[in-house]
């Protein structure tokens, strides 16, 4: 079975447990598309192959590392999420455990990563789908990693700088193909990559850095998040209230246009709204 069709078995089989998690609420009807959200999960903890489990009931058996489920509907709610190395069944005790929300109408990842200091842990990412302007993509980097705070570059260039576990970094770029690396941060010692990243028209591509630097099993997983094209007339000037909102929730500090300008990315033009420290 290739990891994609395991993916997409696995997402079938989380959509009948948390369906039936969610609250009794989700036992008398099916909700309506405005009160559920979309939920993938990426397994980002090297050397561990893992059952997820949401309350008693297996969600993702076998969940093997660097595997990304496809997205699935699930009803809004709270789930106690609990990890436990393959086999061991509820019994035995979780290397994860966590109560995650999931609010309504939100496109969401769940994230079983390793912190800075490699300790498991997991952490609910907000996707944002809001409108990208015409012509241009949405690129966001995550680090998830056991690692220092590092730079993301683009031509050698760094964009994103001085990202730290477990945040992330977006911005809005011309829609092509970008040469992007991983350093340590104010270094030039390259952690990860370089990797050629195909930034379609209308999408966010998410970025994940994971694995461990002292294993030296770091490594890169890519996202996309598709349905943010915005018409060629009427392109919005600056953010849009859903994307100030997701902003909110992060500790954002903002990089300014002119020494965007400044960085010379030849072909694209970054418009970064923020970057998380």
């Amino acid at each position: 079975m290739t990891a994609r069709v395991a993916g997409a078995a696995l997402a079938a089989g989380a959509v009948a447990v948390l369906s039936v998690t969610a609250g009794s609420s989700a036992l008398a009807q099916p909700r309506a598309a405005d009160e559920q959200a979309t939920v993938s999960v990426l397994h980002g903890v090297p050397g561990l192959t893992v059952d997820v489990y949401a309350g008693d009931k297996e969600l993702i058996p076998d969940f093997e590392p660097g595997t990304l489920t496809d997205p699935m509907k699930l009803d809004a709610g709270s789930y106690d999420i609990r990890i436990f190395q393959d086999g061991q069944g509820p019994d035995g005790t979780p290397a994860i455990q966590k109560t995650v929300d999931v609010p309504a109408g939100a496109d969401a990842t769940l994230v079983a990563h390793l912190t800075a200091d490699g300790e498991p842990a997991l952490h609910a990412y907000v996707n944002d789908t809001s409108e990208v302007p015409a012509g241009q993509a949405r690129l966001t980097v995550r680090h998830v990693a056991a690692a220092p705070a590092v730079d993301v570059r683009a031509d050698g260039t760094p964009v994103f700088e001085d990202l730290v576990n477990p945040k992330e970094a977006k911005g809005e770029v011309s829609a092509g193909t970008v040469s992007a690396d991983v350093v340590l941060a104010g270094t030039d010692t390259v952690a990860l990559g370089p990797a050629d990243l195909d930034l379609a028209e209308g999408t966010n591509t998410i970025v994940y850095a994971w694995g461990s630097a002292q294993d030296e099993n770091l490594a890169l997983k890519t996202q996309t998040v598709t349905g943010m094209h915005s018409a060629p007339k009427g392109v919005p000037a600056g953010e849009s209230g859903q994307a100030a909102a997701h902003n909110e929730r992060l500790p954002l500090g903002a990089l300014s246009l002119g020494a965007l300008s400044a960085l010379g990315v030849a072909g694209v033009v970054f418009r970064l709204r923020a970057s998380s420290r």
